[in-house]
């Protein structure tokens, strides 16, 4: 007899990028290994934050969808989606999704019963509902940490208050004490939240499809579809355009590089801080910085592999708070990362040890500006062949989920 998971998460497919890929790639490799899944989620929204087509003319607050021949169903639940999101402001999407998707567990509890349920973090709180589950229904509690929220929440001061960043520390605890299972993307975050939940925390890593995103041969070709110059060397951050990436140092780099005829800075992506990014690059006159929109997702992997470098920006209090996931998709093209983290943080020790890609310490311009020159100047075929091989042994979504079924689902607790 099939087992029966609950996916209770705030983001979800048909969402391209970030935690909604993820869930959404979790529960569709689940179902197709013979497992029946039901997923409580919100409307699609990020990284535009808006809510996306066609669900823009749902009359409904909730929509329920049936999908991969029954064996999916997914609940979307309303909530707050901010054009601007600021640190208030996502606290109220958070809360306005806890209280819809409360409604919908509600509904559920009385009916068959599920052996999983799931919750991901963000939102921390979401937890909570996964606890009433459990003790409603005996199931196993499985509480997946995907983004350290409220430290992040904390050291990038989107909450100020001491006694606020306490009570909610104090929630998380209760839910870390009472989950059967506690998961986490990296290895930094993984020690940081063993030493408040004090119990084992499985390696749960983001993963890629490496058949999908794979290397490519002909860099020039790709270029100049692209519109640039066989010599040019492109730059490329690939992402959402927010805060904790501090992103305005792409900015400074091309100022400081602005002799470098070969140098172009391609931003490519969608968020909050966009608008914002792109009048600071026209005031300060860059002439080699584009911007452009998300790509397709059918032609994704043929742009990666135009760019020489890729970016992957973050400030230093993100390193061990939050894994980069566009870093496993460079990996797995074969790219040359120049990621910024400090020392001893996880990303940091990933990334040295393995020689995947270059390091410069985060929000250290000069170092970067150095790291670029760096990485468009040297041989970097070492380099990326071992970010290759790392992708395909250790990323690889047969990989990861395997363990995960084995770990989790089959496991008795």
């Amino acid at each position: 007899m099939s087992k029966r998971l609950l996916l209770i998460g705030g983001n979800f497919a048909p969402e391209p990028t970030g935690i909604g890929k993820y869930n959404g790639e979790m529960i569709n490799w689940l179902v197709d290994n013979g497992y029946e899944c039901t997923v409580i989620t919100s409307y699609p929204y990020y990284p535009q934050w808006a809510v996306q087509q066609p669900y823009q003319k749902v009359k409904s607050w909730y929509k329920k969808e049936i999908l991969r021949d029954g064996k999916l169903k997914v609940y979307r639940c309303p909530q707050y989606v901010p054009a601007k999101p600021s640190g208030k402001k996502r606290i109220l999407l958070d809360l306005s999704f806890c209280l819809s998707a409360f409604f919908k567990l509600l509904q559920l509890i009385p009916g068959k019963k599920y052996d999983v349920v799931i919750a991901v973090v963000p939102s921390f709180q979401l937890g909570l509902l996964a606890v009433l589950y459990k003790k409603l229904r005996g199931a196993k509690f499985l509480y997946h940490i995907q983004d350290m929220q409220i430290e992040a929440a904390r050291d990038l001061q989107m909450i100020r208050s001491k006694r606020a960043i306490s009570m909610l520390l104090g929630v998380e605890r209760y839910i870390l004490k009472q989950a059967d299972i506690v998961s986490s993307i990296s290895d930094g975050m993984m020690q940081k939240i063993g030493e408040k939940a004090e119990k084992e925390i499985f390696f749960f890593p983001n993963w890629v499809d490496t058949a999908l995103f794979h290397p490519l041969e002909d860099k020039t070709a790709l270029k100049l579809e692209y519109g640039f110059s066989a010599t040019d060397k492109v730059l490329l951050y690939s992402g959402a355009i927010g805060e904790k990436q501090g992103l305005e140092s792409i900015l400074y780099a091309a100022q400081a590089m602005q002799d470098r005829k070969d140098l172009q800075f391609l931003i490519c992506g969608s968020g909050p801080y966009k608008e914002q990014l792109q009048q600071q690059a026209q005031k300060m006159g860059l002439q080699r910085v584009t911007f452009l929109p998300l790509q397709s997702f059918e032609t994704f992997n043929r742009f990666l592999n135009m760019a020489d470098v890729h970016l992957v920006i973050q400030k230093a209090s993100a390193s061990d708070l939050v894994m980069p996931s566009k870093l496993t998709t460079i990996l797995a093209v074969g790219g040359m990362a120049l990621i910024t983290a400090n020392p001893g943080s996880g990303l940091h020790t990933l990334v040295q040890q393995h020689r995947i890609g270059l390091v410069v310490n985060a929000e250290d311009q000069e170092a970067l500006n150095e790291g670029i020159r760096m990485a468009v100047g040297e041989e970097a075929r070492e380099v990326t062949q071992q970010a290759r091989a790392y992708a395909a042994e250790h990323l690889s979504i047969g990989r990861v989920m395997r363990r995960f079924e084995e770990y989790v689902v089959q496991r008795n607790y």
